[in-house]
């Protein structure tokens, strides 16, 4: 079964009601990081979020997704007004950056949808400095009438067991936000 986004549906990603209900500034306070040069987001879309980040920030963001056409749609639509963030285009479970060469990875409502998540976390954990965050949001496993199927959602807890097995540490689990969790950890 594809758990993928579609395309075609791209509009959706660039619903402002989604600040709302993943409020960057929110979880930037959580995360509690003094400096970030360099951030990746994967899964990153249209690069909705990548935008509040980098502001947030003040860094550089690769806004890393596997379709060609979010890739395009952002050289197009964010890199001109945003040179900052810089679309890259990734296969499956391999972002092509070097080991080491980031201080935030995050990924925005994309975990229920990964075929090999903790092969995409590892790869997370190998783009990381050390001391470097990660930070997941995806949709709670309850019912509700927005967002995916409940069948494909994982759990908060799930999810905190991937990071650990894929090295990560200092996880903590934040379940605030109405419909979404919010898990950080560290490398």
């Amino acid at each position: 079964m594809n758990n993928r986004f579609n395309p075609k549906k791209l509009d959706k990603l660039n619903n402002p009601e989604r600040l709302k209900d993943i409020p960057p500034e929110y979880i930037w306070q959580k995360l509690d990081m003094a400096e970030t040069g360099t951030l990746v987001d994967i899964g990153a879309g249209t690069g909705f979020f990548s935008i509040p980040f980098q502001s947030l920030s003040g860094g550089k963001i690769y806004a890393c997704d596997i379709s060609e056409t979010m890739i395009n749609w952002m050289k197009k639509n964010i890199t001109p007004d945003h040179p900052e963030i810089i679309p890259v285009q990734m296969k499956s479970v391999k972002v092509p950056l070097p080991d080491s060469s980031t201080d935030l990875v995050y990924m925005i409502t994309l975990h229920h949808e990964l075929e090999y998540p903790l092969e995409n976390l590892r790869e997370a954990h190998r783009l990381l400095r050390k001391g470097g965050k990660i930070f997941i949001v995806d949709w709670k496993k309850i019912e509700m009438q927005t967002g995916p199927s409940i069948d494909i959602r994982c759990t908060a807890e799930d999810v905190s067991i991937q990071l650990k097995d894929a090295g990560f540490r200092n996880i903590s689990i934040d379940e605030s936000l109405p419909k979404f969790f919010l898990i950080i950890g560290e490398n």
